[in-house]
């Protein structure tokens, strides 16, 4: 994901002062090891963030696929060889009910959905259709309004989104779908759309704007601030909000529990939160907590939610929805 050339109009002032900001407390281990599936984009600010606020040599970043450290995490729990852990919400929260591998973050700040107390949401991604103005001109297409149009045979071939079986992004177009069509209806209108797709369902969630942008597809699924970035470049870029609705999936930061050794990644992890939350809101423009604001066009025309918490297992059963489909 490309980072965001427009700021934000305000940021959530942080409500956490931190204790010895500078440095590690007596006692605590020296370097705090971060397991992460972030994008590279967010790691930098991360790894800036803790440099400027004095954590420079006291840290280590290491980079996961989401499926990959999940699967460390469902599988290992607390003996995992990381410290903290920033990852998606959802894992986090299930790895916690089924491992209880995390310590108590709580804090002064306010998410706006209620948070947890054993971890921080970090960042945010909304999910929605972009498409290449220009193709769709010249091949004479309509312009879409939902997520339903795209099962229109006229899009066949010029129609790409992520599989969820690889990227989390493709779980916003799934959500989408069954949430408004129901499973019976939802599942044909997801067989129709990877019909259209074809060799065009991607295994990385900026597989489909990268088509889009190149003009070997004419219209995509994926992160709504993608289509915004490739807009304000001046590339034929335009962004849709689907009828059926724009869903979100959060990043949280959470401390792995190592038996009282947690003094040094506790200060980090909030750091993460607080400190590093500005930058992160520019890249990925989404209010997670009371206070935030940001610019109006990040503002989705349809942002809804999934009506439960989302967990490991939803998600395993929205990928069998998806194989059904295949």
């Amino acid at each position: 994901m490309k980072k965001s050339t427009v700021m934000m109009l305000g940021t959530v002032s942080s409500a956490i002062v931190l204790a010895a900001c500078g440095g590690a407390e007596a006692g605590s281990k020296d370097q705090v090891i971060i397991y992460s599936n972030a994008d590279d984009e967010a790691i930098e600010v991360m790894e800036a963030t803790l440099d400027e606020k004095g954590y420079e040599g006291k840290y280590l970043i290491q980079s996961f696929g989401t499926s990959e450290l999940g699967g460390k995490m469902m599988a290992e729990g607390k003996d995992i060889e990381a410290d903290v852990v920033t990852m998606a919400s959802y894992f986090i929260e299930s790895a916690q009910k089924s491992q209880s591998m995390f310590v108590d973050l709580s804090s002064d700040l306010k998410p706006l959905d209620g948070g947890t107390t054993f971890a921080l949401p970090i960042l945010g991604n909304i999910g929605s259709i972009f498409i290449n103005t220009d193709l769709l001109k010249q091949k004479g297409l309509p312009v879409p309004t939902s997520i339903k149009d795209l099962t229109d045979p006229a899009y066949k071939d010029l129609l790409s989104f992520p599989n969820i079986l690889d990227s989390s992004t493709a779980w916003l177009l799934v959500q989408a779908i069954i949430k408004e069509y129901g499973e019976k209806e939802g599942q044909q209108i997801l067989a129709d759309l990877i019909k259209n797709a074809g060799p065009h369902i991607e295994s990385s969630g900026s597989g489909p704007i990268k088509k889009v942008k190149t003009g070997e597809v004419a219209v995509g699924f994926g992160l709504r601030i993608q289509a915004i970035n490739a807009k304000n470049e001046g590339l034929p870029i335009d962004y849709i909000d689907p009828i059926e609705g724009n869903y979100t999936l959060t990043e949280s930061v959470a401390v792995v529990d190592k038996e009282g050794d947690e003094a040094l990644a506790r200060e980090i992890a909030k750091v993460i939160a607080t400190e590093a939350r500005p930058d992160l809101l520019k890249q990925y423009p989404v209010a997670l907590y009371e206070g935030e604001q940001v610019n109006e066009e990040f503002v989705p025309k349809y942002l809804k939610k999934w009506d439960t918490t989302l967990t490991v297992d939803l998600l395993e059963k929205h990928q069998a929805f998806f194989k059904e489909a295949q």
